[in-house]
């Protein structure tokens, strides 16, 4: 078994049974830290009380594209004030969904470019959600996001994949590289420099093959992790000792 894997990105709070029996299970599964995502105000003061409980987790605060429309100058004061808690190691998930579209897309660029200017003044990375959206993410990143470190969570922009390793973004494979349809996702899993590779599961969402279809655990970061261990012709043990150090590195994660 391989040990030592971080999952970048998850939800704890959204899991469907208790988050202990997740955390032993990833312990199980060789994961030596999750880091749990915060997608609006309750979800970021949830993930910061998770990680304040428990040494494996860490965490982060931010809106998510969908309540965009909630941003205010006020929620920003209150996730500016969670972001100094020394366990909370990004700003995020926040972005642009233009599949969905449940906030108008003027609120989802003006909440993302505040929160890009967050992550700025606070001195963390930062996570972003892109769906159906990357020329508009890319163009808000290039213009506000310079010098900042980028992660772009459950890539899925293989056809902007040269532009985002060339601004030295890290790019962040989740389940869904594992499926079937996805051949051009892991023509880029394949590609990426070693040192701009991270792993993530998003769950309880995009649980890999073989529990596609489930609800998602931190455990089964294992599988995704074995598939691109494979498309890239690498030792498994390899390929998690310089995913793990990445996060390590990105994140500023002190793991005990």
């Amino acid at each position: 078994m391989v040990s030592g894997l971080i999952d970048t990105h998850c939800h704890l709070d959204l899991l469907h049974g208790p988050v202990k029996d997740a955390l032993a299970g990833a312990r199980d599964a060789g994961l030596e830290a999750v880091i749990t995502v915060g997608i609006d105000l309750e979800s970021s003061l949830h993930a910061v009380a998770l990680a304040r409980a428990h040494a494996e987790v860490f965490a982060t605060v931010g809106v998510h594209p969908h309540d965009a429309r909630l941003w205010d100058d006020a929620l920003g004061a209150r996730l500016e004030r969670l972001a100094g808690d020394p366990r909370v190691v990004a700003i995020g998930e926040c972005g642009l969904d233009y599949y969905r579209d449940r906030s108008p897309r003027a609120d989802q660029r003006r909440a993302f470019q505040a929160q890009i200017e967050l992550a700025r003044r606070v001195g963390k990375p930062l996570v972003v959600h892109i769906r159906e959206a990357a020329e508009d993410a890319l163009d808000l990143l290039a213009r506000h996001a310079a010098g900042l470190t980028v992660v772009l969570h459950c890539f899925s922009q293989p056809d902007a994949r040269e532009e985002c390793v060339r601004r030295g973004y890290h790019l962040s494979f989740a389940g869904n590289v594992t499926y079937k349809n996805a051949d051009e996702l892991r023509r880029a899993a394949r590609r990426v420099p070693s040192e701009l590779l991270l792993l993530e599961t998003d769950a309880p969402f995009l649980a890999p093959v073989p529990y596609r279809g489930k609800p998602n655990l931190p455990q089964r970061l294992v599988h995704t992790h074995a598939l691109i261990a494979e498309v890239r012709g690498q030792d498994g043990r390899e390929l998690a000792e310089f995913t793990t150090a990445n996060a390590r590195r990105v994140f500023g994660l002190a793991v005990a």
